[in-house]
Order: structure tokens, then C-alpha cells, then sequence
């Protein structure tokens, strides 16, 4: 965009000062280790609730939040919405039914939980498929994040400046959990929901008073430079008229509302608690300022409608990725002034912490289900010291994997939305991690084959039914424009693959030849319950 150029010294002062800041704390965390896996999985268990509800909305409150919703908002209105609604009440399936029990049963994995119960190594493997599976996909939304706003900071429209941008926030993510682990990667988050949480906050403040504090006026100024006029505030814009297109918002609230309980980078923030009850107060906290935050980016939605116009946003970017920044210029005065200068450039800043935060958290979730599930489940138990070394040594080694994967993936998605592309990894959480963790906690005669074919019962129809999707192809936006095998007509499977997944856990369980065992099912259930024998 024309007058950004000289914005870019600024903004990338501060993200380098912010770069500083995270590498400080990853130098101080990485002197306190004792290269353990209860250090760098779980800090150690020692984070107060209240530090862990900050983290969990910094782990949450993503670049799909600040910049994915608000842009989706901004083009769609009314339709946007649905992201913040649905990412907020997810929260409340996490309170009510995994957070305490989570913690109980597990040590740092989602796959803890289930082997709690089913104490199988094939369990345990298609749980760290399905964990990476999820991570890698999140991480992707990421990275598209972080090359739009690098495009928008230097002008450029692709190439080698969103590519280096992709590469330089994979290259830091895994600096920060190779060498700081959990304890790093939680203050990281910390300080960076506490930066959000200001510049929203600060944001929002801004447009109500451009607005003088009515939101009447905002709604209906951005209805009219919308070019959707009364519609752009009624259901239907983006998720109405067709059938297909209404299935679509149902799938996309499915995935939205059972996620959350099945990301594993959400679920391994409460092994860094020291009991369940801590766990179900970081819950609380993190509630309190999602809630907040998703309250904002909707005002900061409906504000870049209203001021800056839904046609401006969709031309800076189609996906409106770009949509806050836009916003945070003119607030300060625009393109040339000093203080649209500044406040870009702390937006920019804030945007480019945020990812930074986030994919040190995936990756870390990620990179400890591949050591702690897929190699310990595939290599014989050897002295207990040495098996626990070398498992974190494996688990620095995948985060540079991991690294490389989404950071060729996030190349090939960045026309994508970052919220879109998140819900995708909400569907997939939702297909096959929420099954097999419910039926674990909940269903007495729940048995091993059950908990396999939950996993891939949903994982793989979850992967296939995107792979045959719009988003892949046989669209000017999709991934490949240039290919047409879009069979499946959903954006987000999440309609089919959720129930498939609870399906072949049911009909898995129904078909065993082993009986289940009420004993362990018992014992995880006084575990769950009480906390007794938790780690």
C-alpha cells in the first residue's frame, strides 16, 4: 500500500526489540534447565493460575484472532462474527469437561490421558499422529500471518519478502523451544498477551471514540461503505442463500465449538499447573481475557468496515489479513502522519509477537508428542534416566523438523485467510483427538481398537474431506486455482468428520474382541475425579 514504506524502520524496530526481549528470556530459561522432561515439557509444574491463564490466552489468542476475525469481520460483517463467538464459547467445553481431568490423568500429552486408561503403544502412536497432524496445520495459519503483515510493512505483494518473513518466525520458534522449553515458551506468551491485550484495548478505545462511543452509528457506517448496505449486518452474507453455504457455517461451528478440547497445545498448558484445581483456575482467567479480546475484535472489525471501507481492505488483501494494521494507520492519522506511523508500527510489532508466541507453543506441543508418543511408543523401554535424556533430545530434533514442514506449508497457503485456515485445524482437533479423549474419561466400555479407529476414524476422513474441498481446488482462492477435484462441497469438514470419528469409536468398541476393563476404567475414573495418584 502507497505510503507504508516509510513506516517500515519504525515497525521493525520494535519487533526486533521484542525478538530481544523473547531471547533473553529463552537464554535465562535455558540456563535454569535440567534437561528433564518434566522441565522442558511442563516447566516443571510450577506457574501459578494466574500465570497460566495468561499464557493460555497468549497460546490462544493467535494471528487468526487479531488479524484473521477482525478481517473477516471487516469483508463479511455479520458472518465474521462467527469466529469470535465460536472460538469464546469453545472455552466452556474445555471448563466443564477436560481442563481438571486433563490435568489428573495426564503427565504431558494428550496421549497421556487416554493411556491412563488404555495402556497400549498403538493408542499412543495414532494420538501423535493426530497431535502433530493439528499442530502443523495451526502452525500454517501462523506463517500466513506473518507474511501478510510483512507484505503490508514493505509494500510487496509475495515473494522473497513473505517468504523470509516465514522462514525468520520458523527459524525463531524453534531457537525459543530447543533451547528454552516450556519455561521459556510460557513467559513468552505471557508477555505477549499482556502486549495484545494493550493494543486492542488501545484499538478499540480509538474507533469508539471516532465514533463518539455509539455503536449505532459505528454499525451503520460500516453497513454503508460495506456495499452490502442493511445485509452486511444480517446472517447470510458469506454463510447464506445456498444450501451448501449453510451446511458450511454449521460445519465451521462445530469445528469452532469442540476444538479447542482437542488442540494439544491447549491441553498441555495444564500439566504446567501444579494440581486440577489450579488448572480449572488458569481456565477462568483465560476465559476472562479471550472473552475481552473477542469482544474487541469485533468492534475492531465492524471499525475497519466503517472507516476504512470493505473494498479498501479487500484490495490491500483479499483474505483481509491486512484489516487491523489498515485500521491502526488511519486511527493515527494516516498514511504520512507521524502518529499513523507510530501506531502502525506497534500493531505491526504487536501482530508479529503474537505469531512468535503462538508457534513456539504449537511447536513445543508438537515436538513432544513425536518424542514422548511416536519414538517412545516404537523403541523398547531401556534404563529410565537414559530413556527420558534421550527423549528430549528427540523432541529438539522434531522441532526443527515440524519447523521446516510449516514453514514450506505456510508458503503454499498464504492467499489464505489465517482465521479460515485455523478452523481446518479446529476440524481436525475436533475428528479425532475430542472422541477417543471423551469416550477415555467418560465411556466405561471403551477399549483399544475403540480408541484407534476414533483417532483415524476421524483424522483421515477430516485430511481427505479438505484435500477434496474448495479450499484445495477449483477456485480462483484455493491452493491449487489451476486444478479442479473440489468433490466435496463443504470449506470445513467438520459436519462429517466429527460424527465419523465418534462413530468408529462406538462401532471400534462394539467390534473388539477384548472386553473392556472395568477396573482401569474405575481407577482412571477416581483419578480424573480426585486427583489421586496424579503426577
Amino acid at each position: 500500500m502507497r505510503g507504508l514504506a516509510e513506516h517500515q524502520t519504525l515497525a521493525l524496530l520494535l519487533f526486533s526489540a521484542f525478538v530481544l526481549l523473547t531471547l533473553a528470556i529463552t537464554s535465562w530459561a535455558g540456563r535454569n534447565r535440567h534437561g528433564s522432561p518434566e522441565e522442558f515439557y511442563a516447566g516443571s509444574r510450577l506457574f501459578s493460575p494466574m500465570e497460566n491463564g495468561f499464557a493460555l490466552s497468549g497460546d490462544y489468542m493467535s494471528a487468526a484472532s487479531f488479524l484473521g476475525i477482525s478481517g473477516l469481520i471487516a469483508l463479511y460483517g455479520y458472518d465474521g462474527m462467527l469466529y469470535s463467538v465460536g472460538f469464546l464459547v469453545a472455552w466452556l467445553v474445555v471448563l466443564l469437561l477436560v481442563a481438571e481431568l486433563v490435568r489428573n490423568c495426564g503427565r504431558f500429552t494428550l496421549a497421556d490421558v487416554v493411556a491412563a486408561r488404555l495402556r497400549e503403544r498403538r493408542v499412543r502412536f495414532a494420538l501423535g499422529i493426530s497431535s502433530v497432524t493439528v499442530s502443523v496445520l495451526y502452525l500454517v495459519a501462523q506463517m500466513v500471518g506473518a507474511g501478510s503483515l510483512v507484505a503490508l510493512l514493505v509494500g510487496a505483494s509475495g515473494g522473497a519478502e513473505q517468504s523470509a518473513a516465514v522462514a525468520g518466525v520458523g527459524g525463531l520458534m524453534v531457537l525459543y523451544v530447543v533451547v528454552g522449553g516450556m519455561r521459556a515458551t510460557t513467559w513468552i506468551q505471557i508477555v505477549k498477551a499482556v502486549l495484545l491485550m494493550g493494543g486492542a484495548i488501545a484499538l478499540t478505545v480509538m474507533v469508539l471514540i471516532r465514533f463518539h462511543g455509539d455503536l449505532g452509528a459505528l454499525l451503520s457506517t460500516a453497513a454503508e461503505r460495506s456495499g452490502h448496505g442493511r445485509d452486511f449486518l444480517a446472517p447470510g452474507l458469506k454463510y447464506g442463500g445456498t444450501l451448501g453455504n449453510r451446511l458450511d457455517f454449521i460445519s465451521l461451528g462445530i469445528a469452532l465449538v469442540l476444538g479447542t478440547a482437542g488442540l494439544p497445545h491447549i491441553l498441555a498448558r495444564f500439566y504446567t499447573v501444579p494440581t486440577a484445581r489450579a488448572a480449572r483456575r488458569s481456565v477462568v482467567w483465560a476465559i476472562g481475557l479471550i472473552g475481552g479480546f473477542y469482544l474487541m475484535t469485533i468492534v475492531l472489525g465492524f471499525g475497519a468496515a466503517a472507516i476504512l471501507g470493505t473494498d479498501a481492505v479487500r484490495t490491500d488483501n483479499a483474505a483481509g489479513n491486512t484489516a487491523v494494521p489498515l485500521l491502526a494507520l488511519d486511527l493515527g492519522g494516516g498514511a504520512g502522519s507521524t502518529g499513523g506511523a507510530v501506531l502502525f508500527a506497534i500493531v505491526a510489532a504487536v501482530a508479529f509477537a503474537t505469531i512468535l508466541a503462538v508457534v513456539a507453543g504449537i511447536t513445543l506441543a508438537s515436538s513432544a508428542s513425536v518424542a514422548h508418543d511416536l519414538y517412545a511408543s516404537l523403541r523398547r523401554r531401556r534404563h529410565a534416566h537414559a530413556k527420558q535424556r534421550s527423549e528430549v533430545a528427540v523432541a529438539r530434533v522434531a522441532a526443527g523438523a515440524i519447523g521446516a514442514v510449516a514453514i514450506g506449508l505456510g508458503l503454499l497457503a498464504r492467499g489464505q485467510n489465517v482465521a479460515f485456515l485455523v478452523g481446518l485445524a479446529f476440524a481436525v482437533a475436533a475428528s479425532a483427538n475430542l472422541p477417543v479423549l471423551l469416550y477415555a474419561l467418560f465411556w466405561r466400555r471403551f477399549t483399544h481398537r475403540g480408541a484407534v479407529w476414533a483417532v483415524y476414524g476421524g483424522l483421515i476422513p477430516a485430511l481427505l474431506l479438505v484435500a477434496l474441498s474448495p479450499v484445495v481446488s477449483g477456485r480462483p482462492d484455493a491452493l491449487f486455482p489451476g486444478l479442479d477435484f473440489a468433490y466435496f462441497p463443504l470449506q470445513n469438514p467438520g459436519l462429517v468428520s466429527v460424527p465419523l470419528g465418534f462413530l468408529a469409536g462406538w462401532l471400534g468398541t462394539r467390534f473388539s474382541h477384548e472386553p473392556a476393563d472395568p477396573a482401569r476404567h474405575a481407577e482412571t475414573e477416581v483419578r480424573a475425579l480426585t486427583g489421586a495418584g496424579a503426577v
